[in-house]
């Protein structure tokens, strides 16, 4: 046999929501219990809907980082489409690997690095720009250009002229 459900129950309610727990009572005791139901029903479906969007606007927060991220890497890989595309790219390199046998010395000579600007000097280094000056800046002569040596692919050492505003390469 099933218990009959009781009329009422003691529940502990948080200290705060006791007023209100006693308002609720007194209204249903007045007998306005199925209009109190329905709007403390929108009122819950109000507050988990705003949940719901909290959760949204915390989960497009994070797209727009990541976003934004993927958008500066894409602008880093045009810049190092656009100094391959200035020093003539890697299909001209074919080319002249074809027709002459050697790509990287046609002369007899040793190859010579040439002096490179900000930009190009970061593209080689693997590092952004801000990172180049702040190095440029805290570090002294000689401390710079053992950074840019262990950064070099081919470990060059890099040297900033005040003449011509170029890091020159070390020999």
């Amino acid at each position: 046999m099933t218990k009959p459900v009781p009329k009422s129950q003691m529940l502990r309610v948080p200290t705060v929501l006791i007023p209100v727990v006693r308002e609720l009572s007194r209204l249903h005791r007045e007998g306005h219990t199925t209009a109190l139901l329905q709007r403390l029903q929108s009122v819950v479906t109000e507050l988990d809907s705003k949940t719901d969007i909290d959760h949204y606007s915390t989960n497009t927060n994070h797209l727009e980082e990541k976003l934004e991220a993927l958008n500066n890497r894409v602008a880093q890989l045009e810049g190092a489409l656009i100094a391959i595309q200035r020093n003539g790219g890697a299909s001209n390199n074919y080319r002249r690997y074809k027709n002459s046998g050697n790509p990287y010395n046609q002369s007899g000579r040793p190859p010579q690095i040439e002096a490179l600007d900000e930009e190009k000097l970061a593209l080689r280094l693997n590092v952004n720009i801000p990172t180049l000056k702040e190095k440029h800046q805290t570090l002294d002569k000689r401390e710079f250009e053992e950074w840019s040596k262990e950064r070099d692919r081919s470990k060059y050492m890099w040297r900033f002229s005040e003449k011509d505003k170029l890091y020159h390469p070390v020999k």
